[in-house]
């Protein structure tokens, strides 16, 4: 005769002050909550960056929901970089390729449904996805991640994201003096940086 034992629920080995990435090994092993932490931590700011390239709010709730199912298939895969527990930038990768799949599925569809009339090939990287990579993986990107994540996400919200300081407040849930503070200091400790 077998006993079936009741199995007790372990309490989390996270919280709402967890770091991304430990949020993310969380959802790798199948904790919907973790989940849920990371898309109330990260879903505003990628809505708001999402919102500069495409104005219509279907496609943009289309490409925020896949973006989540996303990183819950694929959480297991992020490896943080050295002394980095944000996975932002890992994140927005994963927003705006849904965003871009989201529009070509509406071009396509729009494209089926007219004539097709002769157009001219334009280069494979917009003009600003090349100067974000260069931002990105060029001394500035050094520069940007040997800042502290507080002062990364007030320079990241209101110079490369174009927001205003009350929408950057708002997203990164901090007084507009305090992003003006870390705008302030993150734009110096970015000068040293870059002329030494």
């Amino acid at each position: 005769m077998k006993f079936l034992r009741r199995s007790r629920r372990r309490a989390p080995s996270y919280g709402p002050d967890s770091p991304d990435p430990v949020l993310l090994s969380a959802v790798a092993s199948g904790e919907t909550e973790a989940l849920e932490i990371l898309h109330r931590r990260h879903a505003s700011w990628l809505r708001a960056r999402l919102r500069y390239r495409c104005s219509d709010t279907d496609q943009l709730d289309a490409a925020l929901q896949e973006t989540f199912l996303a990183v819950w298939r694929n959480a297991g895969s992020f490896t943080p970089r050295e002394g980095d527990g944000d996975a932002g930038a890992w994140l927005w990768t994963i927003a705006i390729r849904q965003l871009i799949s989201q529009l070509r599925k509406r071009a396509n569809r729009w494209i089926a449904e007219t004539d097709p009339e002769p157009y001219e090939t334009i280069g494979d990287a917009s003009a600003e996805d090349t100067v974000l990579l260069n931002i990105e993986h060029g001394p500035l990107g050094a520069a940007l991640h040997s800042l502290s994540p507080e002062l990364r996400a007030a320079i990241q919200a209101t110079v490369l994201d174009g927001l205003t300081v009350r929408e950057a407040a708002q997203i990164l849930q901090i007084p507009e003096g305090t992003v003006k503070t870390r705008v302030m200091r993150a734009k110096a400790r970015l000068r040293e940086a870059l002329t030494t």
